[in-house]
């Protein structure tokens, strides 16, 4: 037990005898010095929360104006000038290879002045930061351009900048503009500031992308909308032609119509050759004036009217700018007010058949598109002309081809009756003035003899009362002096009278029978006149020469 103690006591003599550990000193950190690095990190945290907040408006802006840029230009230069402490701020755009500037914040006038007169739309240049930028394609960041040779020092001085920052606007590599600001003392800005302006940056061409994509979508639908509208007018204009074929007039306005719509025009006119001279037959939308000179005067000489003059020589269209300016005197000037015209010749065969001409009564010259479309007018217009030409020639021989069929089925008529009654005249009569009044589309007819030079009615057809009582009172009667009877005695010509109650003596058919219209047709035999053959009309409408009735003149005369 005595040695275990000792041993203990051993033990505590030894740890007695070492020496302390010291503890490590607790560094000390004043209150100043807390409180500089609260400041410090606060103003980072406020700095920060200011540029997120800056940059967010502009998202903001940006989503609000995808068709417009400016207002996006604006917030920018505002929020950089104010974020990095700048004096001035500036956004330039490359206009080609000519820069201008979009949007600028708190510049002097006299460096506005030499920004806008000097700077304004000139090749971007060395003596200017944001030039400078665009050339080299890269942020140039010059702490004191009053000490950089190749900065413009009336430029710094007028607007009392010291350093500069400039980053370019690049896309896909080609610079389209720049954004830069300026402090009035000579201190660089900061990593985070050029960090900042570069973020502007990138958000002006997302706002220049998004007018680029917004323009060009546009421009298609524009596109789209334009040729969907030609191509309606022109499917109106060949449902007219093929539901009217023969009738130009309407085709004519729904062309016009359609031309000076779409291609924005005051007026239209169309002109067709007629000789050497050219006649406007379709108006659309003509200033008044103008159409009461066209009433007077729709015969034009083209060789007294200097863009017709050049239409007819060069078979080619005529744009005239200023029309008013060129020829004041000529009528489309004098009585319309037309200043931008277009006239497109219309060409069959490199033959001049006529032009369209539209106008517009201000200074605007018409698109290369627009004048594209009034040639496919004018290629219509020739359409519709030759499938009238060639359906009226198709009418007049089918008409023709009808009118024979009709004559020879009535002659066959006539010769049956001869036939079947060969001594009795009345029947041979009677089918003759039939045939005569159907086929010449008359209203009633009279088949006089003649002995000795006097008349009497041998047969009436579908007469009027009175007129079959006078004549059956007349009897043999010598025809007055200048009735077509009388006439026809003195010429032996087939007669022709246009409207019988306008003669200054209206005969008995006129006065008893209504008779406006007749033909007075003879009978001859031996080259001796035997009798005549007459067919009214009710109204005025001449008959034709193709229409005389030889055919029943000659039947009845045998």
């Amino acid at each position: 037990m005595q040695r275990r103690g000792g041993s203990e006591q051993a033990a505590k003599g030894q740890r007695a005898s070492r020496p302390k550990a010291r503890k490590a000193p607790i560094a000390s950190v004043s209150a100043v010095d807390l409180e500089e690095q609260l400041d410090r990190r606060t103003r980072e945290l406020d700095e920060a929360l200011q540029q997120q907040t800056a940059t967010s408006e502009v998202l903001s802006i940006i989503r609000r104006s995808p068709a417009d840029a400016q207002p996006v230009f604006d917030a920018i230069v505002q929020s950089a000038a104010r974020l990095c402490g700048a004096i001035f701020g500036a956004v330039y755009l490359c206009d080609d290879d000519r820069l201008r500037i979009a949007a600028t914040k708190n510049n002097t006038p006299e460096a506005a002045r030499q920004l806008h007169e000097v700077q304004q739309l000139k090749r971007p240049e060395r003596s200017n930061l944001g030039g400078r930028a665009i050339l080299d394609r890269a942020i140039v960041h010059v702490p004191d351009v009053l000490e950089d040779p190749e900065y413009s020092r009336e430029l710094a001085l007028a607007g009392g900048w010291r350093a500069v920052l400039a980053v370019p606007l690049l896309r896909d590599g080609n610079p389209v503009g720049a954004l830069t600001v300026a402090k009035a003392e000579p201190r660089p800005f900061s990593d985070r500031q050029i960090q900042l302006l570069n973020t502007f940056a990138d958000q002006a061409l997302v706002a220049i992308e998004n007018v680029r994509l917004f323009e060009a979508e546009q421009q298609r639908a524009r596109e789209l909308s334009e040729a969907l509208e030609q191509q309606t007018a022109t499917s109106e204009v060949l449902k007219v032609i093929s539901s009217s074929p023969s009738e130009l007039e309407s085709v004519f306005e729904t062309m016009l119509a359609n031309a000076t719509r779409i291609c924005e025009a005051a007026f239209g006119s169309l002109l067709l050759v007629e000789g050497d001279m050219l006649r406007r037959v379709a108006l659309h939308n003509a200033p008044p004036t103008f159409a009461e000179f066209h009433n007077r005067s729709p015969i034009i000489d083209p060789q007294k009217i200097p863009d017709l003059k050049r239409l007819v020589g060069t078979k080619q269209a005529v744009h005239i700018a200023d029309a008013a300016a060129e020829n004041p005197d000529g009528p489309i000037s004098k009585y319309a007010g037309a200043r931008t015209l277009l006239v497109v010749p219309m060409l069959k065969e490199n033959d001049l058949i006529g032009a369209i001409g539209i106008y517009r009564q201000e200074v605007r010259p018409f698109t290369a598109k627009q004048i594209e479309l009034v040639q496919n007018f004018a290629a219509q217009a020739v359409i519709a002309i030759e499938n009238a030409r060639l359906l009226n020639e198709l009418r007049q021989r089918t008409g023709d081809l009808s009118e024979a069929l009709e004559q020879q089925t009535a002659t066959s008529e006539v010769l049956k009756v001869i036939s079947s009654s060969p001594g009795e005249l009345e029947p041979v009569f009677q089918v003759v003035l039939e045939n005569a009044t159907r086929i010449c589309e008359a209203k009633f007819g009279v088949l006089y003899r003649c002995e000795n030079g006097a008349f009497y009615a041998a047969a009436m057809l579908n007469a009027p009362q009175a007129f079959v009582e006078f004549y059956r009172q007349r009897g043999s009667f010598t025809p007055p002096a200048g009735t077509p009877l009388d006439r026809l005695l003195n010429t032996g010509d087939t007669i022709y009278t246009v409207d019988d109650a306008s003669e200054p003596n209206p005969g008995a058919p006129a006065r008893f029978g209504g008779a406006r219209s007749l033909v007075t047709v003879p009978m001859r035999k031996e080259n001796k006149l035997v009798g005549a053959i007459i067919i009214y009309r009710q109204e005025v409408r001449p008959f034709t020469e193709g229409l005389s009735g030889g055919s029943f003149r000659s039947h009845a005369q045998g």
